[in-house]
C-alpha cells in the first residue's frame, strides 16, 4: 500500500513527465525486491523508531520493515528513503 502510495503521488506531481507504466514498473519492483529479503538483503537494525521490534532490509530506494516466524516472513511496512524518517 505504501508502495502504491508514494508512486501515485509522484505520478500527479510530475503528469507530464511520469506514465502510468513508469508507475506500474516502479510498484512492481519495489514488490519483487521483496523477495529477496533474507536471501540477498542484509538484515539491517531499524533505523527509525516507529521499526522498533521489526528487521529491516534495503533494496534500491526502498526500505522494509518485516518479522520472521518460523520459514514465513511478514512485511509490516514499506518506506521510500525520501521519507525514513521519524514523524
Amino acid at each position: 500500500m505504501a508502495i502504491w502510495a508514494f508512486y501515485r503521488n509522484v505520478a500527479l506531481k510530475y503528469l507530464h513527465t511520469y506514465s502510468d507504466e513508469d508507475l506500474i514498473r516502479n510498484v512492481r519492483d519495489a514488490v519483487r525486491s521483496m523477495y529477496r529479503i533474507e536471501t540477498s538483503l542484509l538484515r539491517r537494525k531499524p533505523i527509525i523508531k516507529r521499526w522498533q521490534g521489526y528487521h529491516m532490509a534495503k533494496a534500491g530506494n526502498w526500505y522494509y520493515a518485516y518479522t520472521i516466524d518460523g520459514d514465513t516472513i511478514t512485511i509490516h511496512d514499506a518506506c521510500h528513503r525520501q521519507n525514513m524518517h521519524d514523524e
